[in-house]
């Protein structure tokens, strides 16, 4: 133990696992950090995944289908609109703002490798 009653630094890796020098890593996973975080986000994936299999989904429609609330969705849908992987795009029909959302080709791309990466790591923890 170190003074004033703190613990000493730890040689611990995350989640406090001691680091194993006999680990074995496939080449194509090192690590999470390739993970795209701007989809990893459950409420973001659901967007993209979402809107790759629907030609548009309206805000509504992505609303009751994520379960989440306008704000949620909104702060979401902006962050996945800034990083090019989604279109919004709004317009009044009957005097009531619609908003439409759009997977770009971007984002189908950005989906496509995340999924490809969550299942090599899939593959590696069960072999």
């Amino acid at each position: 133990m170190a003074r004033h009653g703190r613990l000493a630094p730890s040689s611990a890796g995350p989640g406090g696992v001691p680091p194993d020098a006999g680990a074995r890593t496939p080449d194509s996973i090192t690590t999470t950090s390739r993970l795209d975080r701007r989809i990893h986000e459950p409420v973001r994936l659901g967007i993209v995944s979402a809107l790759a299999v629907n030609a548009s989904l309206s805000f509504r429609n992505l609303k009751d289908l994520l379960h989440t609330t306008d704000g949620n969705l909104s702060v979401h849908a902006r962050k996945l609109e800034e990083a090019g992987y989604i279109r919004c795009s709004k317009r009044v029909v009957g005097g009531a703002s619609k908003t439409e959302f759009r997977i770009t080709a971007a984002g189908r791309r950005a989906l496509e490798d995340y999924l490809e990466h969550m299942d090599a790591l899939i593959r590696a923890t069960r072999s």
